[in-house]
């Protein structure tokens, strides 16, 4: 924190100013304060300064109270933001532009879900020759493309607008969301373009389901053969929710028996899925970080024979 003046009668300030973490510089005519701390908030109305133990104290206070401020803050005028955009919803345009939105983020989360299955494909299935020129870029371009495209075609023939739906009760209460007013586009772009990534995807994991039997099936003489089955079956729950799987029991909660139990099976995975992923973050952090252990000692291990065999030999 700074104060310029380009008075010259500042020479207090430069005495009592250090004491107090302030020093004061000359830059050509000017004279340049500057302060390492921030001061207590009481400082603003009462400039004496107390003893040294209470300005510990309130400087903590002021810290505490400041940083709580600033968050409380923040969520105002997030909440604020929130209210507006509702109210603003209930305009034409604004609620097209919102159901664009939404409409365009879940058609990326379904691409970038195929596009991680031909990822793995080409890393654990094919190998071999899976240079790829500008592979991010070519990535990227359909990732972000396909979406947008999408979006664009469906703004331009207006179909964004209030979707209103209700319970199959009578006299209901209806809800209206920003989505898509035309259900042969919501079906074609969401539905059948859902479909397809899950085609593809379910087609990838059964790849490395197979790929994988073939790998167990060279390491039957490996010891633990019950704790493997366990890793690998962990290792496919997690390759299931990356490659989407979880969001085909959407196709079984349009009708019959298990409508009800996958709506709720449906919102638990997909809901939670962000807190599936960081479990499973830390357990492969933690693994990796146990093998290191174990790798690290087997060469001090190694290398501690090496020398008793030279001690030996000399």
């Amino acid at each position: 924190m700074e104060y310029v003046s380009t008075g010259i009668s500042m020479n207090l300030v430069e005495v009592t100013g250090e004491q107090m973490g302030a020093t004061l510089a000359q830059r050509a005519r000017e004279f340049v304060c500057s302060c390492n701390h921030l001061s207590f908030f009481a400082v603003l109305i009462n400039p004496q300064i107390p003893e040294e133990a209470q300005i510990v104290h309130l400087q903590y206070i002021s810290y505490t109270g400041s940083v709580l401020s600033i968050v409380f803050t923040a969520i105002i005028m997030i909440m604020f933001l929130w209210h507006s955009v509702w109210f603003s919803s209930q305009r034409d345009e604004v609620c097209q532009f919102l159901g664009l939105v939404l409409h365009w983020c879940l058609l990326a989360t379904f691409t970038w879900t195929a596009i991680e299955g031909f990822h793995l494909y080409l890393l654990l299935v094919r190998v071999f020759n899976i240079y790829i020129k500008r592979y991010l870029l070519k990535l990227s371009l359909v990732g972000w493309g396909v979406p947008t495209v999408t979006v664009m075609i469906c703004g331009v023939t207006k179909v964004y607008g209030k979707y209103t739906f209700s319970m199959e009760r009578d006299n209901s209460t209806s809800t209206p969301i920003c989505w898509i007013t035309t259900q042969t586009v919501s079906y074609v772009t969401v539905n059948a373009y859902l479909g397809l990534v899950l085609l593809f995807n379910v087609a990838i994991l059964a790849m490395l389901v197979v790929k994988m039997r073939q790998l167990r099936s060279r390491d039957l003489h490996i010891k633990n053969n019950e704790r493997r089955v366990w890793k690998d079956w962990a290792s496919l729950l997690g390759i299931s929710c990356i490659l989407g799987v979880p969001w085909g029991l959407a196709f079984f909660t349009h009708g019959g028996p298990l409508s009800i139990p996958s709506l709720y099976v449906f919102s638990i995975l997909n809901c939670f899925q962000g807190v599936f992923i960081f479990m499973w973050f830390l357990t492969v952090t933690h693994k990796a970080r146990e093998e290191e252990q174990i790798s690290s000692k087997g060469t001090s291990h190694v290398s501690f024979n090496n020398n008793e065999e030279r001690v030996t030999t000399r």
